[in-house]
This record gives C-alpha cells, structure tokens and sequence, in this order.
C-alpha cells in the first residue's frame, strides 16, 4: 500500500507544505510495528523483518511493471488503479527503509546506556521521533532532491512526522510498557550495533550454552557421587550377607587380593577395617578381666558401688 499510493503521488498541501501520504501514514504502522518486535524479539527477528520489508518493496514495483508490460501488449487501457513505479521513488523508499530501521536499533540502544539514565517514555519518545526525521531526509533526499517540490516535501514532512510522533508516542509508550510488565517479557540492554551484528546473538547464545554447561556438569557430578556411594553401600552390604571364611586356628579371614587376584589371609581387624569401612577400639570384657587381673576383679567385687 505505501508503495501504490507514493507511486500515485498522493499528497496534500497545507500552508505551503507538502505531505506525502503513503510515506507518511503507511510509513509509520510500518515503523511502529519494526518498534516493537525489535524491542521484545531481539535483532534477529527485527534484521528478518527489515529483509522482508526490503524484499516486498523491491517486489511490488516489479509485479506492477510487468502487469503494465503485458496489459501494453495486449493493446489495452492502462491500469488506473496501479500507477506506473518510478524507479528512483521505489529505490529511495527500499534504501530509506533499511537505513531507518538500523539507525531505530543503533539509536534505542544508544539511549538505553545505564549512565544515561534516560526514562522509558523519552527514550522512546526521542527514537520515534529521531527515526522518522531520519526516513524524511534520506526518503525525500532520494526521491525529490533537485525538483520545484524538494524543500517543500521536506519542510511539510518534518513537520508531519512531529505531529504524527505526538499522537502516536502515547499508544507506543503505554504498548511497550505494558508489554514489559508482563511475566516473562523484559526489555534486554544490548549492544549498540546488535541491530546489524551478532554480538547480541552470539553472547546469548553463548551465556545459555554455559549455564546449560554447568547445570550438565554439576548434574553429572551428583550422579557419579551418588552411584558411587550406592556401589560402597551395595559391596558393604554384600559382604556382610555373604560368608566369611574364618580361620579356626588363628582368627584371620580370607580374602581375594584386588592387586594379585589371589587369596589371602588377613587379621579381623585388618579385615573389619578394609572392607567393612569400620575404626576399632580396645576394651576388655568382664570374663577376661577376670582371667588376666584376677585381683582387681575380686576387689570390684569386694566393693559394689552404693546404688
């Protein structure tokens, strides 16, 4: 539509001004909607966005030409509704358009900087309205320089996009901060010239990779810590279901050598200590007491402790 109706050179004149009204009123639900999916979505989507705008205005020309070709062939009336497309408006209206929406992303975050500490409505306010500006110089520059009607389309564009930036700012001020309001959307702080690299991209991409990393490692290490502790707590339980063999002479229990793969025979505590993960510590039972200190057995007995 903003093609068909610049082409048809729609415009109005008020007090010696000129307003286009395909680059001014298409133009702007355009820019406005660029606004927002580059603020929420991020410069991938946006650099999508500003391709496919590219594209469509570069298609649209084309199509009408070559209808206008085949219907010249066809020796029929020209197509009223379908103006003819003038190659230097339409090239000025595609390259005005990318550069608007690069300098939209550069100037957002430019203004955004946290030493600023510019409000959210001047800093969209002040990038609405820096873009427009922008889109009248290079558009009308473009398209218009060195004809009667150049200073004048200048003049009431500038104007226009003032008035337009006024009335529009308040719907795009309340859209975004509602927007950033909700659960889960924020506005992100990014690199300046994010809008035409992968900077923004790549150290996102590459923050998450790390956290997912890390989570991963961490995970992994819980795992090997916890089958670890299972395996010992399995083995321990193991041999203490299993048989023991015992020596009937001297005590000591057999076991498999881990090293040699070969039986051996080790003392109980040695054993106690090894496989079963257990400290040991000495005492004496009344029994033996009696046999090893007979007299100091007699002499507890001798002498109860008063209850």
């Amino acid at each position: 539509m903003m093609s068909v109706v610049t082409d048809s050179g729609a415009a109005v004149e008020v007090f010696g001004s000129t307003f286009m009204i395909g680059s001014t009123v298409f133009y702007t639900s355009l820019l406005l909607g660029v606004f927002v999916v580059y603020v929420f979505d991020g410069p991938v989507i946006t650099r999508t966005a500003i391709f496919t705008i590219a594209g469509v205005s570069i298609f649209v020309p084309v199509v009408t030409a070559l209808l206008h070709f085949q219907n010249n062939l066809a020796g029929s009336e020209q197509i009223l509704s379908l103006p003819i497309p003038s190659l230097r408006v339409n090239s000025a209206s595609v390259v005005a358009t990318v550069l608007d929406l690069v300098f939209l992303g550069i100037v957002w975050e430019f203004l955004g900087r946290s030493h600023f500490r510019i409000k959210l409505w001047v800093r969209a306010f002040l990038t609405l309205l820096g873009v427009l500006w922008v889109d009248v110089l290079l558009f009308s520059t473009g398209a218009f320089l060195g004809t009667p009607l150049y200073l004048s389309i200048i003049q009431g564009s500038l104007t226009a996009r003032f008035i337009i930036a006024l009335f529009s700012f308040p719907l795009l001020y309340f859209y975004i901060s509602w927007q950033n309001k909700l659960s889960g959307v924020t506005i992100q702080n990014r690199p300046v010239l994010s809008i035409i690299k992968e900077v923004a991209d790549v150290k996102e991409q590459l923050s998450t990779a790390r956290r997912e990393i890390i989570l991963r490692k961490t995970a992994e290490k819980k795992n090997d810590i916890l089958i670890h502790e299972l395996q010992a707590a399995l083995n321990k339980v193991e041999k203490l279901e299993g048989f023991i063999s015992l020596c009937a002479s001297c005590r000591r229990v057999r076991i498999k050598s881990s090293s040699e793969e070969k039986e051996i025979w080790i003392s109980m505590e040695r054993y106690i200590r090894k496989e079963i993960k257990s400290e040991l510590s000495h005492g004496i039972c009344p029994d033996c007491a009696k046999v090893m200190y007979p007299d100091l057995s007699k002499e507890s007995e001798d002498n109860p402790k008063a209850e």
